[in-house]
């Protein structure tokens, strides 16, 4: 039986000029893709007006709650006591987010009570992922 977590989020968008607009957001998470965490934005945080899904893993949300994590579109690292911070990069460009570190850590609990870490069924995401991308080809 597949398992899906969700829970909202506020993040805190920080701006080029160092304020914090509160904007909404909800993680989500799911045992038919154990790997990935889902991060979900509503049309009216984007710039066009259309629903932002960010995708990463488990693991670094893990790695960064604790220190400084990922490569590439998606980066982690603690901020203060109390907060984390997101910086994703697109090629519309970048946002700096703030979370309450509480709250990813509640969350990141409650994906270990779907799917433990290191009992992921890494085959069975892969074969969906392959059939997503070719179909039945």
């Amino acid at each position: 039986m597949d398992t899906t977590l969700e829970q909202s989020a506020r993040a805190r968008l920080i701006t080029a000029d160092g304020q914090e607009l509160i904007v909404p957001a909800t993680l989500r998470y799911a045992s038919a893709d154990p790997l990935a965490v889902h991060l979900d934005f509503p049309p009216e945080a984007s710039l066009d007006g259309a629903e932002v899904t960010w995708t990463f893993s488990r693991t670094l949300l893990e790695e960064g709650l604790g220190q400084q994590a990922g490569t590439g579109d998606v980066h982690f690292w603690p901020c203060g006591g109390s907060r984390t911070a997101i910086e994703l990069h697109s090629r519309s460009g970048m946002a700096l987010l703030q979370f309450d570190t509480p709250a990813l850590r509640r969350f990141l609990l409650r994906t270990y009570a779907v799917v433990a870490p290191g009992q992921e069924d890494v085959g069975a995401a892969v074969d969906r992922g392959l059939n997503a991308l070719f179909g039945t080809v």
